[in-house]
């Protein structure tokens, strides 16, 4: 089967599973949505965070927040497996776990205030596992967060204009924060000026790609990797502390536009390319890589499923919600939004990076030459920029605009990170009884410090972030399958059918654990004490809630037979 009818079959039964399973069984058989019971956002608006939002502006956020670096990253690398088995797990994993996943931790938010999952887990299995979640969650975050930095930061510095390495794009620096004052404009006429949004809308998307022109034949050049990303915490800090109304939703809008736009621009040019398979459609035994099963799940993480979609849809999403019909279009939604992205990085890798099988096999020869971030990204960006340049734009200027759209992928994500990092030592303090952690600036400060310690702290002579990052994986999955486990308690509680999320969550514990014990002997083997200490502290705390569960598991059944 050819990548194009591959492609069509794969949009096809995002379509289907969206209208059927998102709307019908999830929707109406499961979790029964009902316009009449009231969001937080508004029994709880208070300007700030909890301020509701047209569905389509939130979707653009909540799509903007979860497709970040790891979509691209993650199919990037697993394709050295083959293209099938990358394609089927973005693809399934995503419609029958991922999407379910995201959905169901935005529903469940909304009904318990627009609390994280961290905070609901306290109600819904036991209050020790309030703390134990917001433990790994705090990890996940600041790990990720302060890697994001650092991959944005390499893509921004450059020495001179005569003089940029390959990795660099410093070509995306003035469009990427042109966009701030676009967005705060927006917010400040739409919110207190009361005018019109889809006009502004419209002027700022031109704006917006107006300054993306612009920056193509502007770099901004000069500064070091080390300023830019003290440049970045900086942003953090802000976007954490302001109204998500002034920079949030609209910079979040906006970039999704961008977003819809690239990927409309990188459908049409594969499709008008037309490309042949130039990777194996398995290859199951790659040099030095890790066996594909149970990595090839761990390695894709956000391309199917992510722990971290679950935070977003339960830290900003749910408190934005204007009323429940609104989640699937924003839960499940999202996530098939973020695994299109995931099938065009298997696309791109696997079909348009690479004329030949010799050139793929070049690259992809064996784990530990595919396996660096900016290799990831850079062959990323050079297939999607051939797709581009089939619709007539020279391929320099594709790729310098494929690098734009990376870096507001990556920035959405990191301006959300920082304020969930903020809500999460806030529910941290309050888990302690530490009540100066609530406030807003001070907790606000304390998670973009976290962000800069993965981002300059050193390990062995490597930032601590890239170093930890083979453990962003496996916690992020392991997250993830401790929030399904959250949601079959709740439902088991509310005598709901419990099948379509406890299937995919033993699923996503059973094969990251055995992922995580298998990483933890390999970092030993290694000698890389910190590494396997981390990992074992995160394993821990997972099987501790798991135990608390299967403990209120019982009970409940004891309780009805009684």
């Amino acid at each position: 089967m050819s990548p194009a009818v591959m492609a069509i079959l794969v949009l096809s039964l995002y379509l289907t599973f969206y209208h059927f399973y998102a709307k019908g069984v999830l929707g109406r058989k499961v979790f029964q949505l009902n316009d009449s019971n009231l969001t937080p956002s508004h029994s709880m608006n208070d300007g700030v965070d909890y301020v509701p939002a047209n569905k389509y502006i939130l979707f653009g956020h909540h799509y903007a927040s979860i497709a970040g670096l790891a979509p691209m990253l993650g199919p990037a690398i697993a394709v050295i497996w083959g293209w099938l088995p990358a394609l089927c797990w973005v693809v399934f994993g995503t419609l029958l776990i991922g999407a379910v996943h995201d959905f169901s931790a935005l529903i469940l938010s909304s009904r318990h205030k627009g609390q994280s999952v961290g905070s609901i887990a306290k109600d819904v299995i036991s209050p020790r596992t309030r703390l134990l979640f917001l433990l790994v969650i705090f990890f996940l975050v600041s790990l990720a967060m302060g890697v994001f930095v650092l991959v944005i930061s390499g893509l921004f510095a450059a020495p001179d204009a005569a003089s940029i390495p390959k990795t660099s794009h410093p070509e995306a620096v003035f469009p990427t924060y042109a966009l701030m004052l676009i967005a705060m404009l927006i917010g400040f006429f739409v919110y207190k000026k009361n005018m019109p949004v889809w006009p502004l809308i419209g002027l700022g998307f031109v704006a917006m790609l107006t300054t993306t022109w612009w920056g193509l034949d502007h770099p901004v050049t000069g500064l070091t990797a080390t300023d830019w990303t003290w440049s970045l915490l900086l942003y953090a800090f802000l976007a954490s502390i302001l109204p998500v109304w002034l920079l949030l939703q609209p910079r979040d809008f906006l970039n999704s536009l961008l977003l819809y736009l690239a990927l409309g621009m990188m459908l049409m040019g594969f499709f008008i390319l037309d490309p042949a398979w130039s990777a194996p459609a398995i290859n199951p035994n790659p040099e030095g890589a890790p066996p594909i099963l149970p990595f090839l799940f761990i390695v894709i993480a956000c391309g199917a499923v992510s722990g971290f979609h679950g935070i977003v849809a339960s830290g900003t999403s749910a408190k934005q919600l204007d009323k429940e019909s609104d989640a699937p279009l924003i839960g499940y939604g999202g996530m098939i939004g973020e695994s299109l992205l995931a099938l065009l990085a298997v696309l791109a890798t696997t079909a348009g990076a690479f004329a030949s099988r010799a050139d793929w096999e070049a690259f992809y020869g064996s784990w530990h030459q595919a396996v660096g971030l900016h290799q990831k990204l850079g062959v990323f960006i050079q297939g999607n920029a051939n797709f581009i340049h089939q619709l007539g734009i020279p391929y320099d200027y594709a790729a310098a605009f494929i690098s734009v759209v990376v870096v507001g992928f990556a920035m959405t994500s990191v301006d959300t990170g920082a304020r969930l990092l903020r809500f999460n030592i806030q529910e941290i303090g309050k888990t302690i009884n530490f009540k100066v952690l609530d406030n807003r600036y001070l907790a606000t400060f304390l998670a973009v410090s976290a962000m800069g310690f993965f981002a300059f702290f050193e390990v062995n002579g490597k930032p601590a972030g890239l170093f930890l990052w083979t453990l962003f994986g496996t916690t992020n999955q392991i997250l993830a399958g401790l929030t399904l486990l959250t949601v079959t308690i709740y439902l088991y509680r509310k005598k709901k059918p419990i099948l379509y999320t406890l299937l995919p969550m033993l699923l996503v514990l059973g094969t990251t654990i055995a992922g995580m014990i298998m990483g933890i002997m390999g970092a030993l083997e290694k000698e890389q004490w910190t590494v396997a200490t981390v990992g074992f502290v995160i394993f821990a705390l997972a099987v501790w809630v798991l135990v608390e569960a299967l403990l209120v598991v019982r009970n409940l059944k004891n309780e009805r037979h009684a």
